[in-house]
């Protein structure tokens, strides 16, 4: 399982840097930026600390869409907020045990993180699979962007510890001990577009407000549920056509 942590729109090279530097102490390498390049101003350099590489070998996308359109798995990180629709969020210390559930079925994960003046746009919310939050006792004052990546960093080196199904990169990059890499299934991504169309035949739009409630919920499924509402999906969708034609 591959991770990769996206910062969209960042405004202080330092918080860059010093992003790289969490990620390259917890053995992740990958550092994508959305519509930024202050990864390149002296300062992100000078909070690097022994990760430059990292920083060299940031990947820059116009839209957290372009970022994040071959990823089996999208997590949001985000404070909690009222919204209009009743939305589950995930602490960062449940991330390790919701992808050891869903271990067979993933192969490449991102975690994507908000400007650090307003966060994630809900647009781009609606672009995350699940939406993950870290527990604090006061809101303000809150981490700020580089805390907050040490901290899911943390998590997912600790699930790669646990697990030992992930790639472990040196300082140096040599591969150490590496894992067998499970093959990438497109299992979920065929269970999205299956529920997908058999919820909007059903007359549920996507802009209603069960349509994303379902879609949401279903992201919290392990392996073997998922392939059990899949083949139930894959039936009603055979009745539902089959109906509709005889109409």
């Amino acid at each position: 399982m591959e991770f990769i942590f996206t910062l969209v729109e960042p405004a202080v090279a330092e918080n860059v840097g010093a992003s790289a530097r969490a990620l390259k102490t917890m053995g992740f390498g990958r550092l994508v930026l959305v519509n930024s390049q202050v990864h390149r101003q002296p300062g992100a350099r000078w909070l690097a600390h022994g990760s430059a590489d990292i920083l060299e070998s940031i990947e820059v996308f116009p839209t957290l869409g372009e970022a994040v359109k071959d990823a089996d798995l999208v997590i949001g990180t985000t404070a909690k907020k009222k919204r209009r629709v009743h939305t589950d969020y995930y602490l960062c210390s449940e991330i390790p045990d919701l992808l050891d559930s869903k271990s067979g079925m993933l192969e490449k994960v991102v975690l994507v993180f908000g400007r650090e003046e307003s966060g994630l746009t809900n647009n781009e919310l609606k672009l995350c699979n699940i939406l993950s939050t870290i527990p604090m006792k006061n809101r303000y004052p809150s981490l700020n962007l580089a805390q907050s990546v040490m901290i899911y960093a943390w998590e997912l080196f600790r699930y790669n510890i646990i697990t030992s199904k992930s790639t472990y990169y040196s300082s140096d990059a040599a591969l150490l001990e590496p894992g067998a890499k499970k093959p990438a299934t497109e299992k979920y991504s065929h269970l999205r577009t299956m529920a997908s169309e058999v919820l909007q035949t059903l007359g549920y739009e996507k802009q209603s407000a069960i349509y994303p409630r379902i879609m949401e919920r279903m992201e919290a499924m392990g392996d073997k549920d998922a392939g059990l509402l899949l083949s139930v999906c894959s039936r009603l969708k055979k009745v539902l056509d089959g109906r509709n034609h005889r109409e």
